[in-house]
């Protein structure tokens, strides 16, 4: 299927391993022209049938920086019609535990950079003729308890606002949706649920049997991003794999079988 996405630019932050390594394939194979930020490279080029992605080194929590790489982008390729933000993360800490400034460099690298990238690229798009479209990467623990990743979680609830309200400002020259994103497994997937036979077992959790592939999220952000969603914007798409069974039915089945 064509998606329209052909010789478009499209800057993927933290697009170098992990969910945002799948984001830039996925619009590698949809024609695009990927370039990726980090603040250092991905440990293996991103290649998808011979064509490369575009690494440009960035911390997207620097104003300064931020500027210097759209700048860049626009005097390589012209244009810019697409941004995936995807850079974020959060070691795992307990709130009555973690420092206020643990706290405050969370929510700054979750919530304040992604909107610092969006400002910088809305007024790039606003000056072309076809606008263009922003795809900010978001998480489930946006939307149910997220202990130990509390301020990640807060963070992320507000990506999904922000996104709702930058789709009615910046409308309507650019489209700005959310992808709320489950568990995902990656090259770090060990560090959280264990072996292999541990990931599978969480994968059993959800109901479609097991975790989401960066791919996976990658081919949703190709199609919020492309002229297939020209009437989507301010809305969050869901993709968990159909959520968590409620822990009530596990407990409801232990009980009768007593």
């Amino acid at each position: 299927m064509d998606l329209g996405l052909d010789g478009s630019v499209v800057l993927v932050t933290g697009g170098v391993r992990g969910v945002g390594a799948g984001i830039s394939r996925a619009f590698l194979r949809a024609g695009a022209t990927v370039v990726t930020c980090a603040r250092r490279p991905g440990d293996e080029p991103i290649e998808v049938d011979g064509r490369t992605v575009e690494f440009l080194e960035c911390d997207v929590r620097d104003p300064e920086q931020v500027q210097a790489m759209i700048e860049r982008i626009v005097d390589t390729h012209g244009r810019l019609d697409a941004l995936v933000n995807n850079a974020g993360g959060s070691p795992s800490a307990m709130a009555a535990d973690a420092s206020p400034r643990f706290h405050a460099k969370i929510v700054e690298l979750n919530l304040l950079s992604p909107l610092l990238v969006a400002q910088a690229a809305n007024a790039v798009m606003q000056k072309q003729d076809t606008g263009g479209a922003i795809v900010n990467i978001s998480s489930v623990s946006g939307v149910r308890p997220s202990p130990g990743t509390a301020a990640y979680g807060a963070a992320k609830a507000g990506v999904d606002s922000l996104s709702r309200s930058l789709a009615v400002e910046w409308a309507p020259k650019v489209r700005i949706n959310s992808v709320v994103v489950g568990m995902v497994e990656t090259e770090q997937s060990h560090l959280f649920y264990g072996d292999e036979d541990g990931i599978a077992a969480v994968g059993e959790t959800v109901p479609l049997g097991r975790l989401a592939r960066p791919d996976d999220i990658g081919n949703c952000a190709v199609f919020l991003a492309s002229p297939l969603a020209a009437y989507v914007s301010g809305s969050t798409l869901t993709v968990h794999g159909g959520g968590e069974r409620p822990a009530f039915l596990a407990a409801g089945n232990a009980e009768s079988n007593k």
